[in-house]
């Protein structure tokens, strides 16, 4: 039975108040060439087998990320999640136990979450992390805004180094609370030029390492700087892996640490879910957005497990919120938690020097090859290369070779004037086999 609660009479009420004579007159925004007069050649209705088996033939036509030599990364990483963390994640205690809108919420979610804090922090290098947010990019937004809070500053200054999407995020967010956001022009090589740009208005400069082409940077100079003019340093990860192998942002002197936890638990899954990482030091933790989840006793002396902070919107008055997030990503970091359990540190570490091993090797294969220059002068396990012509174009030819070649620089940034920049990547699941199929391939279509 069709559920159509409102009434002609009802209808019509409605589109008087917003001055419409019909339902029609709402669209006529959009040109006549995208409206369709009819319904879609679709069947209205089939059987579940039918169904099944349209969807499937569907689902046969995309390649996935496995199935031959795959190089992508840019912000989203192929990484192998153990089968022990899809087994756990789906019993019932964790599935069915979601978010934590309340503090009585189940003691086994809350202590998977103080887990989790106490992870990020570890792996961040700071005091306190939050029990998560959407994903990297809004994430970099949320620490820019909570360093205005800090501050009481306007003005963010953002890396050329920063992935172009979290750039975007950013400026998209913080412009509707106000701020002035200097993006600095694109640039390989070169997070320290935001000391230029840093002065008595700026609150924050954002850097990220490795950044979105693959360099590797201390930036503990940079943090120097920002103190020394009152302002904050945010740097970004997009590759969690790598805190196994670099320096932490608490190590270089951030303030602030965000990142995408994507590497760690979580599939690539046609880009998302993930999971944001969010870390600062204790002295901000009142201006952090999110929640946090922290360990007690109960009545009885025993030990428990409670929401302690929860700034936002919903919970508090909306001009005191620092936060309108309205879940953390609950079934994400369940899953970075439990790969992050089994591997620990040791297993991290070793993880993250097997990954930029395997980068090295496809540095070298890749330089050996005619046309092709290395741009990235220091990386973890991602770096940028010169093509000959679009980059584009490169990774269409070698799609006919079974060879998924990276993430052409112009579709993060197609304005950038970097047609011929291509990112690869490299993680603990690229073999010798698929490095060596990626240099013939490409030694093939550029010779």
């Amino acid at each position: 039975m069709r559920y159509l609660p409102l009434t002609p009479a009802d209808r019509a009420e409605m589109l008087g108040v917003i001055g419409a004579a019909t339902i029609d007159d709402l669209f006529v925004d959009v040109p006549d060439a995208a409206r369709k007069a009819d319904l879609f050649d679709l069947p209205l209705h089939a059987g579940e087998m039918e169904v099944e088996r349209a969807l499937s033939a569907l689902a046969a036509r995309n390649r996935p990320a496995g199935a031959g030599p795959f190089f992508c990364g840019a912000g989203a990483y192929k990484h192998h999640v153990p089968a022990t963390v899809d087994h756990i994640i789906q019993r019932s205690e964790f599935l069915t136990s979601y978010t934590p809108y309340q503090p009585e919420i189940a003691q086994g979610t809350l202590q998977v979450l103080f887990e989790f804090q106490t992870q990020v922090a570890a792996l961040t290098g700071l005091e306190v992390a939050n029990a998560s947010m959407y994903d990297g990019s809004t994430a970099c937004a949320e620490a820019v805004m909570m360093a205005q809070r800090v501050t009481r500053r306007k003005k963010a200054v953002l890396s050329g180094g920063l992935h172009p999407h979290y750039a975007a995020v950013t400026q998209t967010i913080a412009h509707a609370e106000g701020m002035d956001i200097t993006r600095q022009a694109v640039a390989i090589d070169a997070e320290a030029d935001v000391l230029s740009a840093i002065d008595a208005e700026t609150a924050c400069v954002v850097v990220q390492t490795p950044n979105v082409f693959g360099v590797v940077t201390d930036v503990s100079k940079i943090a120097e700087a920002a103190h020394a003019a009152g302002a904050l340093l945010i740097v970004v990860t997009t590759e969690a892996v790598s805190y196994g192998l670099l320096k932490s942002p608490g190590e270089m002197g951030a303030d602030i640490a965000v990142g995408e936890g994507q590497s760690i638990g979580v599939g690539l899954n046609y880009g998302g879910p993930y999971i944001g990482l969010f870390a600062a030091r204790e002295k901000f933790v009142r201006q952090m957005p999110g929640r946090l989840c922290g360990e007690t006793v109960d009545a009885e002396g025993a030990r428990g497990f409670v929401l302690t902070l929860s700034t936002r919107e919903q919970h508090i008055r909306r001009e005191k919120a620092t936060s309108n997030i309205c879940t953390n990503s609950g079934l994400c970091a369940l899953a970075f938690t439990i790969h992050m359990t089994l591997l620990g540190e040791r297993g991290l570490r070793e993880l993250a020097a097997l990954n930029h091993s395997r980068a090295r090797e496809l540095r070298e294969a890749l330089a050996a090859v005619p046309g092709v220059e290395i741009l990235s002068p220091r990386f973890f396990n991602e770096f940028a290369i010169r093509v000959p012509g679009k980059a584009t174009d490169v990774v269409e030819a070698l799609l006919a070779d079974g060879v998924v070649a990276g993430v052409p620089f112009s579709r993060l940034d197609p304005k950038a004037g970097m047609d011929d920049v291509l990112l690869v990547a490299a993680t603990e699941t690229t073999t010798r086999d698929d490095i060596a199929a990626f240099a013939k391939a490409l030694k093939g279509r550029t010779a």
